[in-house]
C-alpha cells in the first residue's frame, strides 16, 4: 500500500495515512479532502461533510473513518467532541453489525472501561490478547488489528484504559501510568489466568509497564516501545531538561508559549490536559516525563516480548527501541523488529504496510503460545 502524501502538513498527513491503512477511508477522497484542507480547523468541516455523504451511500466503513477523522480534531471538553464521538461509535456499530462482536463495559474505579471480545477464527490456538492503543486512538479503529489476530486463532479483547476513548469520554476516568490497573481488571473481569498484551503507538510503554507487574501476562508486544522520552535527547541534556521541568511556573510559560506558535503542539497539549482533566500546562511536561526508565522498571519485564518499530517514525524513534531492548535484561525471550521503508513500513505503526505488520504480530504470537503451557481457560465472550 504504502504511506502517502496526502497533505503537506505531517501532523495531518499521518492521520489521513492511518484512516487509510486501516481501510476506513477511500484514498481518492482522501487526496480530494485534502487538497481542501488549509489548516487543522479545517478538518471537522470537510470529513464530517464527507461521513455524511458516505453514510448516505451505504458506505458506513467509510463514513466510520471520516467521523473519526473530524472527531479527532474537534478540541477535546466540547460539546461537539462528545457528540462527535457517539456519532462515530454509531457509525462504527452500523458498519460491523454483522461482525462477531461483543461489547461490555469493565467495572473500574466505580466507572467502567469499553472492551470488546472478538472471539478467535479459524484454527483457534486457545490463546488470548488483550489490545489497547495509545495517546489519541480510540479502541474501535484498531478493529482491522483485532480481525488479524483473531484469524490467526486467538480469542481478542480490545480495551480502553483511563484516559482513553470512552473510558474519559463517558465515563469520566482520567489518566493513571500505572497501566497494571486496567489490565488487571480486564483480567480479573474475562477470569484469564493467561493472556498475551499488545500495546499499541504510546500504549507499547504502558503494556511493558503492566507486564512487569502482572504475572498473567506471558507475552507483551510494544508497537512501538517508548522506554523514556528523554532519551530522544543526547545524553548531555537529559538531567538539565528534568531539572527545568520542575520548575512549574516556567513550564507553564513555556508550554503556552510554544503551543501558541504550533498547531500540533497545542493539539498534544489539549490532549493532555484532557486525559488528566487538568487545566495546568505544566501538567503536560511532567506527564510525558512520567514515562522513564525508572517508572518503568524494564528488569521487572521477564515474558517473552516483542519490539515493533519503524526505521523512519517521526513520534516513538529507534532510539527509544534501542534503549528498550538494552534494558530488558530479564525477558524470557526478546525480538526487536525494525521495519524499513523498503517494506513500505517505516512510518509510525507502519501504516504504510500494516498486512506485513500484522503478519509479524501474528507469527510471534503464534510463536509464543506454542512454546508456552497453554492450559488457561478461555473467555466467554458472551458473558
Amino acid at each position: 500500500m504504502g504511506f502517502e502524501r496526502f497533505h503537506r502538513r505531517d501532523f495531518i498527513n499521518y492521520q489521513l495515512n492511518r484512516a487509510h491503512a486501516l481501510g476506513f477511508a477511500d484514498r481518492r477522497e482522501l487526496f480530494d479532502a485534502a487538497a481542501r484542507l488549509g489548516s487543522m480547523d479545517d478538518c471537522v468541516p470537510v470529513f464530517e461533510s464527507l461521513s455524511s455523504w458516505a453514510a448516505a451511500e451505504g458506505r458506513y466503513r467509510h463514513a466510520t473513518g471520516y467521523a473519526r477523522i473530524a472527531e479527532f480534531f474537534t478540541p477535546p471538553r466540547t460539546v461537539q467532541k462528545a457528540d462527535r464521538y457517539r456519532r462515530y461509535l454509531e457509525l462504527f456499530g452500523t458498519a460491523f453489525a454483522d461482525a462477531d462482536i461483543f461489547r461490555h463495559e469493565v467495572p473500574y474505579a466505580g466507572a467502567a472501561l469499553p472492551v470488546y471480545a472478538l472471539p478467535a477464527g479459524g484454527s483457534a490456538t486457545g490463546g488470548t490478547v488483550l489490545l489497547h492503543g495509545g495517546f489519541d486512538s480510540l479502541i474501535e479503529e484498531f478493529f482491522p488489528v483485532w480481525q488479524r489476530v483473531a484469524a490467526a486463532g486467538f480469542d481478542v479483547i480490545a480495551f480502553e484504559g483511563p484516559g482513553q476513548g470512552g473510558a474519559r469520554t463517558l465515563h469520566g476516568l482520567t489518566f493513571d501510568h500505572a497501566w497494571e490497573k486496567p489490565v488487571a481488571a480486564v483480567l480479573n473481569h474475562f477470569r484469564l489466568d493467561r493472556a498475551a498484551l499488545v500495546g499499541i503507538s504510546m500504549g507499547g510503554y504502558w503494556a511493558l509497564r503492566a507486564a512487569g507487574r502482572e504475572s498473567r501476562i506471558h507475552g507483551v508486544v510494544a508497537w512501538p516501545p517508548v522506554y523514556d522520552w528523554l532519551h530522544r535527547l543526547p545524553p548531555v541534556l537529559r538531567t538539565p531538561v528534568r531539572t527545568m521541568v520542575r520548575h512549574r511556573e516556567f513550564m507553564r510559560w513555556s508550554v503556552c508559549t510554544r503551543a501558541r506558535l504550533s498547531p500540533t503542539l497545542r493539539a498534544v497539549v489539549d490532549q493532555v490536559l484532557y486525559m488528566l482533566d487538568s487545566d495546568d500546562p505544566a501538567d503536560v511536561a511532567e506527564w510525558f516525563l512520567g514515562m522513564n526508565a525508572g517508572h518503568l522498571d524494564s528488569g521487572r519485564v521477564h515474558q517473552d516480548v516483542l519490539l515493533m518499530c519503524g526505521e523512519h517514525d517521526a513520534f516513538q524513534p529507534p532510539a527509544l527501541a534501542r534503549a528498550q531492548a538494552q534494558a530488558l535484561t530479564g525477558a524470557r525471550s526478546l525480538t526487536t523488529r525494525m521495519f524499513t521503508r523498503g517494506e513500505h513500513a517505516d512510518q509510525h505503526c507502519q501504516m504504510g504496510n500494516l498486512e506485513l505488520a500484522c503478519q509479524v504480530l501474528t507469527d510471534w504470537l503464534r510463536k509464543v503460545e506454542t512454546n508456552a503451557n497453554t492450559s488457561e481457560p478461555r473467555p466467554d465472550p458472551s458473558a
